[in-house]
């Protein structure tokens, strides 16, 4: 069921023409991410509805939040966000429809059996070129003007639907973030995903700010960030659904579910980057990819071993 409701998802996000901010495409993206909020029971997340629009410029973004209510409404609510256009007239099956699709499935679940607090999914506009990064970025725009109160943390998944292009290592998936506060950490040991998909723990700043938790960061708030990484079809027409890994998503679905019920029972209380992450990075290391860097001669101990072992997997394999 979870796996035939993803790709009907995909599929029906990921039409032809893109979804470009202001295109045909864009506005039946936000119809069918409505649509399906309010067929889960989801109440939004402002008084206004799901739509939090906002102007910058020529751009006419819309932001789309929902809320799986939680048993403990009080407490500041977890927030799980996608970004829901494309860069240009491309399908973006993968960037992003497929996130859009986990955080989907992700909501019928947390609807069904609450969290201990209340989970907010956001579906943010304007993640892509030209506003990445910038002030007209949707993320941005709903931390700065949108948002009702504090957020205990934000999980972020963008490039969540193919095999990583390395073989025999297509089941990973990167989770950035843990460094943000020590909480997080816990929760990270609490959640080490089940058989069938290997979840690498690593710093953001190996990477970069690659998507929409870059507001979260840079306001010192906790953030885990979920990617499979760049790939060959990354920002390209050859980004069609019948390319995406609809099992692997699915296990993505239920990490995904994991981490949001940990984040909701765990004190997430600072320091913001406080505390070295390095033996959690490596256990993950070596429970996702250790007999491979065993065949590499690699073992890693210190953080002068993980940068240099980031910098050679940045130059043989492009990630």
């Amino acid at each position: 069921m979870t796996e035939r409701q993803l790709r009907a998802d995909v599929e029906r996000l990921a039409a032809p023409g893109g979804r470009l901010p202001g295109s045909p495409g864009h506005e039946a993206a936000r119809e069918t991410i409505s649509e399906r909020m309010a067929t889960l029971g989801m109440p939004p997340y402002a008084d206004a509805g799901y739509e939090l629009p906002y102007q910058a410029g020529a751009l006419d973004g819309r932001n789309l939040l929902g809320v799986a209510p939680g048993r403990s409404r009080e407490l500041p609510p977890v927030l799980v966000a996608a970004h829901y256009d494309t860069c240009g007239p491309l399908p973006g099956a993968d960037d992003n429809a497929a996130a859009v699709a986990i955080l989907l499935e992700t909501a019928r679940r947390l609807r069904e059996a609450p969290a201990e607090r209340d989970v907010v999914f956001a579906f943010f506009d304007a993640e892509e070129p030209p506003h990445y990064l910038t002030d007209t970025m949707g993320s941005t725009r709903f931390y700065r003007d949108q948002r009702t109160g504090p957020v205990h943390c934000a999980v972020v998944l963008d490039l969540c639907g193919h095999d990583v292009p390395i073989p025999g290592l297509e089941n990973l998936i990167f989770v950035t973030g843990v460094e943000s506060d020590r909480g997080l950490q816990r929760v990270a040991q609490q959640t080490w995903p089940a058989s069938g998909l290997r979840a690498v723990l690593t710093l953001n700043r190996y990477i970069g700010d690659l998507s929409d938790h870059h507001v979260f960061r840079v306001n010192r708030r906790p953030y885990l960030f979920l990617s499979c990484g760049r790939w060959p079809h990354y920002h390209a027409p050859t980004d069609t659904p019948d390319r995406l890994n609809y099992a692997k998503m699915a296990q993505i679905t239920a990490y995904v579910e994991a981490l949001l019920r940990e984040t909701a029972v765990t004190a997430l209380e600072g320091p913001f980057e406080g505390d070295d992450t390095v033996e959690i990075e490596i256990a993950s290391l070596q429970r996702a990819v250790g007999p491979v860097l065993d065949m590499l001669g690699l073992h890693p101990q210190t953080r002068a071993d993980l940068d240099a072992m980031v910098t050679l997997l940045v130059q043989q394999f492009g990630l």
